[in-house]
């Protein structure tokens, strides 16, 4: 940032900008595709404990939109901002405001019903305090009626991929029959890994393997858990947990895969499936939340979320037949010439920071 000259636009997020899920690439990828278009970004990233914030967390989100001047464009993750609708309120009359939600907060798994309850009015609130709402899907879209958010302040900016630069999906994979397959994601209830446990602890018979990759970290009593729960099920062989690993390192674990599976409960996306889907590699998830309509026809196969028998049925015709494997790799190669990069995600974000018409709410009441 050039010294003594403002930002054109101040992206705020709860934590480290540099954490690797979903969310937080999303932002980041937009925010540098925005700076390539020439837009001046400043990455604030907030301490504290969220989505149920501490004083520390309220206090840094009070700091970082006090410096921010007057009609100044702010951008502020659903994360940082839902728990807080009262800093944002205070700020909404003398600030740009853009909200964005990958999915809300209440619709997180394993949360109780006064936390939820909790979670619904305090983002609804702070949504009511902002002019624009980007979201990640249709899904999430619709799902911002609940919130009380009309559906003109809402613009809809999927998220893109980085493209390989050659679909060489099979460099790298063993040829000997095993069916490989990959899981991507953090190891917290909503991603679904007890449930895929369930699932390939019935398919022992098949010659495959798993490799589960994604932080330990964020729910550690649950990623015991899932640790356990592999080693009861006899399942530590055939199961890896490497953990979270750099993006190269994901992005050999694709080359070597077969099959992406996605067991999660629920998605305000799904961005591992285009991430696939962009290398050639089929996928198996779920219909949980926006993975309804994230897969294409055609480029994999999708099964009730939560149901273990179901997801096995699955798994297993990909084992079984060979000539479903073939139809899959085709769709999902056909489907790779579809998926859209950063570059065109971060000019609709623009755009729809640009063209969206700014109705601030009345936000007097919030507090």
């Amino acid at each position: 940032m050039t010294a003594g000259r403002p930002p054109d636009l101040t992206f705020i997020v709860a934590g480290d900008p540099a954490q690797r899920t979903g969310g937080y690439i999303y932002d980041a990828r937009i925010a540098a595709t925005l700076r390539e278009q020439g837009v001046r970004v400043d990455m604030v990233g907030l301490p504290g404990r969220f989505p149920l914030p501490d004083r520390r967390a309220e206090r840094a989100m009070e700091k970082a939109l006090d410096s921010v001047p007057v009609g100044a464009r702010v951008v502020i993750d659903g994360l940082a901002m839902g728990g807080l609708p009262g800093p944002v309120a205070r700020h909404s009359r003398r600030l740009e405001m853009t909200a964005i939600v990958h999915h809300p907060l209440a619709d997180e798994t394993g949360l109780d019903a006064d936390t939820r309850a909790r979670l619904r009015r305090s983002e609804a609130r702070a949504l009511a305090a902002t002019g624009r709402v980007i979201v990640t899907s249709a899904f999430t879209a619709r799902r911002l009626a609940d919130f009380g958010v009309a559906a003109e302040r809402i613009r809809i900016v999927e998220p893109g991929v980085d493209r390989p630069a050659g679909r060489d999906r099979l460099d790298g994979k063993a040829d000997d029959g095993r069916q490989r397959l990959l899981c991507v994601a953090t190891l917290t209830p909503r991603k679904g890994h007890l449930v895929l446990l369930q699932a390939l602890a019935a398919m022992t018979d098949r010659d495959w393997q798993c490799e589960c990759i994604g932080s330990h970290r964020r729910d550690p009593s649950h990623a015991s858990a899932v640790l356990e729960a592999a080693a009861a099920l006899g399942l530590s062989e055939r199961v890896r947990f490497p953990g979270e690993l750099d993006p190269s390192g994901v992005q050999s674990a694709y080359r070597r895969s077969d099959l992406l599976v996605v067991p999660s409960l629920y998605e305000g996306y799904g961005m591992v499936v285009s991430e696939a889907l962009a290398r050639g590699l089929p996928v198996i998830c779920t219909d949980g939340g926006a993975l309804a309509d994230t897969l294409p026809p055609g480029a994999g196969l999708r099964v009730a979320a939560g149901n273990a028998a179901a997801l096995r049925r699955g798994l297993s015709a990909w084992c079984d037949d060979p000539r479903l494997r073939d139809r899959l790799c085709r769709g999902a190669l056909q489907a790779s010439r579809r998926v859209r990069g950063w570059s065109d995600a971060g000019a609709e974000f623009a755009q729809a920071l640009d063209l969206l018409p700014v109705a601030r709410a009345d936000a007097g009441s919030a507090s």
